[in-house]
């Protein structure tokens, strides 16, 4: 499983998907940082059979808000991640793969909802929240994996 997080630590919640494999990385499950750059990202997923991606998002929802999609069962539509700092955003991304034939197997993206994008600030108070409680969600999930990967092979 490929555990990669989007954003810019310089654009307070913009930096949720990093803060959240950094607080992964914390709790001993191998996650790693990605700028979120299109090419780069579908380029980071290529021969993986299982990946996460985590990003911040303007949806409209709740700040703190965490939705989860599957992204080999349906588009991930713009309207959705109607905000973003990379010039291209994370539904283009996915669905540019989609298009080219470059989606993994399994796709899964989590979105948190953001409300303050300025240079040089923090997390909000419901963006920090949010990050602690999708890495200890996913958290469960990889060591889940892992040992059931384990016992399948013996290991």
């Amino acid at each position: 499983m490929l555990i990669l997080g989007c954003g810019n630590l310089d654009r307070s919640d913009d930096g949720a998907g990093l803060l959240v494999v950094r607080r992964l990385r914390q709790l001993g499950v191998d996650a790693r940082e990605h700028s979120g750059e299109t090419l780069a990202l579908i380029e980071a997923w290529s021969g993986c059979t299982e990946v996460i991606v985590v990003d911040a998002v303007v949806s409209g929802a709740s700040p703190g808000a965490i939705t989860a999609w599957d992204a080999r069962a349906a588009p991930l539509t713009a309207r959705r991640f109607r905000s973003s700092t990379h010039a291209f955003g994370l539904a283009d991304t996915v669905e540019l793969a989609r298009v080219l034939d470059r989606l993994p197997p399994k796709l899964y993206v989590y979105a948190i909802e953001g409300i303050r994008f300025d240079h040089g600030g923090t997390p909000s108070p419901e963006v920090s929240e949010a990050i602690e409680r999708l890495a200890q969600e996913i958290a469960r999930a990889a060591i889940q994996v892992v040992t059931v990967d384990q016992d399948a092979t013996g290991g």
